[in-house]
């Protein structure tokens, strides 16, 4: 299944380049790389300083997709184990 914005979160997030762009914590906005490996809690980005971990449920990331997208999603959604998250079903309100 191709990834896009409708589905990037019921996706595989590993090996997409990722930014983050707002955090409770100000020491990690701006903070980007690529993602290496994803937790229930947490995304373990590849920067150019190092392995970062980031917490997922404080911050808000913009992704780029392989077509060149970017997108915009909020880290509590992300929220989950990923091979569980990939089987959520989620009710769209736009």
């Amino acid at each position: 299944m191709k990834i896009t914005p409708r589905n990037i979160i019921l996706h595989e997030l590993i090996g997409l380049y990722v930014r983050v762009i707002d955090s409770r914590n100000k020491y990690l906005i701006g903070l980007r790389g690529v993602v290496i490996d994803e937790t229930r809690n947490t995304l373990v980005l590849s920067t150019d300083k190092g392995v970062k971990i980031v917490p997922k449920a404080v911050c808000s990331f913009e992704f780029r997709l392989p077509s060149g997208l970017l997108v915009r999603v909020e880290g509590r959604l992300l929220v989950g184990r990923p091979e569980d998250r990939i089987k959520r079903k989620i009710r769209r309100r736009w």
